[in-house]
């Protein structure tokens, strides 16, 4: 089972206003290909499907708790998104359009179907697709794939920090640059422990250090390119160890396995879009709902 924090993996500046065409290639980071609904379900499925747990534990515990940190990575996305639709649009009577500047947005069906929020699809509005996941039950062949995603994943975060410059985005992509390149690692050091093969000369790609990117280096700084997280604090996936040990090769730092999740940061708290309908409950509504919530109590 997995178990909800009501808190997000970092704290997201709150912007005074968004940028909605920067919300539409955000988009890509949550529903494309390479996005982390991507990487969530293949770890989840995979961690589901897995054969042998006990004798192959320690590759096991090691999608696993991935699997739960790539809930939060959906998560923080998400809520970039919301946030960078802020202030695109305006209330006021419907006759006056105050979505007016929704038509020449790239992404119009946000604005549509959403009420300014994210959508479960990429930047081109495609629905995310199932067969995105890959669950070959072969050990190897997974750790492979996920390799292999983890790279394209990285790959899309560098062009997208390259398209935007709202910070709101660049803190969230420099985070998840950082995380990103830490699951790189990961899945190498366990495609290392199944096979021998050292594939750490590939590291990571494109061959260009986090460091490079100004909303990234303070995550490396502290030190959150060094560390796997068990989500869980009952003492389960720690077995991780097996894998997650020795040095960075990039920044030469130990490896770190720590139980527990990070400290984490507020969710925002959207406000109301009166010309969106959203969330449609006015001042008289909300009160009949207060004095039926606090009845009998």
């Amino acid at each position: 089972m997995f178990k909800r924090m009501n808190r997000l993996q970092i704290e997201l500046p709150i912007p005074e206003y968004g940028d909605a065409n920067a919300a539409a290639a955000v988009q890509e980071l949550l529903g494309g290909k390479f996005g982390e609904m991507s990487t969530l379900n293949n770890y989840m499925y995979q961690s589901f499907n897995f054969r042998q747990k006990t004798k192959f534990k320690p590759f096991y515990d090691l999608v696993a708790s991935i699997t739960a940190e790539e809930f939060g990575h959906v998560e923080l996305v998400a809520n970039t998104i919301n946030l960078l639709q802020k202030g695109t649009s305006f209330a006021g009577n419907p006759n006056v359009t105050p979505l007016q500047n929704a038509k020449d947005k790239r992404n119009t069906y946000a604005f549509i179907a959403n009420a300014q929020t994210a959508l479960a699809g990429d930047s081109m509005g495609n629905a995310w697709r199932g067969d995105h996941v890959f669950s070959s039950g072969n050990l190897v062949l997974d750790l492979l794939h996920n390799f292999f995603l983890e790279c394209g994943a990285r790959t899309h975060k560098m062009r997208v920090y390259e398209m935007t410059n709202h910070d709101t985005a660049r803190e969230m992509i420099g985070y998840l640059l950082v995380r990103g390149g830490t699951h790189v690692l990961a899945y190498a050091r366990a495609i290392e422990m199944a096979t021998g093969v050292d594939i750490t000369k590939m590291l990571p790609i494109p061959n260009l250090d986090n460091r490079a990117f100004d909303h990234a280096r303070k995550f490396e700084d502290q030190g959150l390119g060094n560390v796997l997280f068990t989500w869980n604090d009952e003492g389960y996936y720690k077995d991780i160890r097996s894998i997650w040990k020795g040095k960075n090769p990039t920044s030469g730092q130990p490896l770190i396995v720590q139980e527990g999740t990070p400290k984490g940061g507020p969710i925002p708290d959207l406000e109301d879009l009166p010309e969106e309908f959203a969330p449609g409950i006015g001042p008289d509504e909300y009160e009949q709902i207060a004095k039926r919530l606090l009845a009998n109590m």
